[in-house]
């Protein structure tokens, strides 16, 4: 394990793994502090509140209910400028964290990149179990086609979709599906930003890929999260296994998809799931980076935001970022 990160653990007097929380009022209430530590860490490094402007703005859900976005848009001397968007979407297993997880890191990405940002508050498992927060995802980025003008949006400049862990599963799917769907041929997502993602339920790795799976194994005792966590989340999604909405590795196809930008952490359950979908999107001809960071654990950076480390994986992410709007040549 990276030594900066292993003397931060040690610090932290991590409890042991069967002293974690498992019920889901704990996880939040552990979740809700360590967000509310990191937007303490995070406020003073925030760009000027001139420098952007930010909107919480409700949505219909589909089947009835609502959930909300966060908009931030740059302001900048030219007021007719626009700007690329991204649709971010939180991590958190689907059942845990809100938007405000990665709201202040959004914020500075938005104005150093000139990018406007819709950050989703999708529901949440178990009391909204799958399809929900996979179907509010898909509605915010209906809802960011259709305003886009109201975020000085220029969907040709680059339409991006990302998450971290759970919001990286989601962020996988809607791009299978936005390729698909007839709603998006005229305004198609460019780029997906996918951070530590779980791409296959760990019961159905398939035969010829179950070698080069093997992270599931390796890091079942890592800090940070746990098998048994992993295992909860999914129990409370109750996503059917094999669906490709779950487990986007098992889709028909991956032709056609936007590029790809995959950040993946080297002491990771998920680390595999990451490697291996950057090279099943290479073999189906998509545009893909896989951007690893060995000695380091799933999230760390949310719990450690001081850490030089935790600042190499954020510019990572903005870099990320730059690659995924760039122009193809």
């Amino acid at each position: 394990m990276n030594s900066e990160l292993a003397a931060a653990l040690a610090a932290f007097n991590l409890p042991a793994p069967t002293q974690l929380p498992l019920t889901i009022e704990e996880l939040r209430a552990l979740t809700n502090a360590t967000t509310a530590a990191l937007r303490a860490y995070e406020e003073p490094r925030l760009p000027p509140a001139s420098a952007y402007v930010v909107k919480d703005v409700t949505i219909p859900a589909t089947g009835g209910g609502e959930f909300s976005v966060r908009t931030v848009v740059p302001v900048v001397e030219d007021p007719d400028e626009t700007f690329p968007v991204l649709v971010n979407l939180h991590g958190g297993g689907w059942s845990v964290a809100t938007a405000d997880i990665d709201d202040y890191f959004l914020r500075r990405l938005s104005v150093e990149l000139k990018l406007s940002t819709v950050n989703v508050d999708y529901r949440l498992a178990p009391e909204h179990p799958f399809p929900a927060g996979l179907d509010d995802a898909l509605s915010a980025l209906k809802w960011t086609v259709t305003n886009a003008a109201a975020l000085k949006a220029d969907l040709s400049k680059g339409f991006l979709v990302g998450g971290e862990s759970s919001g990286g599963n989601v962020a996988a799917v809607v791009s299978l599906l936005t390729r698909d769907d007839p709603f998006f041929k005229e305004h198609p997502l460019t780029g997906q930003l996918l951070r530590e993602p779980m791409v296959i339920h760990p019961d159905l790795y398939p035969e010829n890929l179950k070698s080069e799976l093997r992270a599931m194994e390796e890091h079942n005792d890592a800090p940070l999260m746990t098998r048994e966590g992993i295992d909860l989340m999914i129990k409370w999604y109750n996503a059917p296994k094999a669906d490709p909405r779950f487990s986007p590795l098992l889709a028909p196809s991956h032709k056609g998809l936007p590029r790809a930008f995959i950040q993946v952490m080297g002491v990771d359950m998920l680390r595999d799931d990451g490697i291996v979908y950057g090279k099943v999107l290479k073999e189906a001809g998509v545009e893909t980076k896989v951007d690893l960071h060995p000695g380091l654990l799933h999230g760390f950076y949310y719990y450690f935001p001081a850490l030089e480390v935790s600042e190499k994986v954020r510019v990572a992410v903005k870099e990320g970022v730059e690659w995924l709007l760039r122009r193809r040549e």
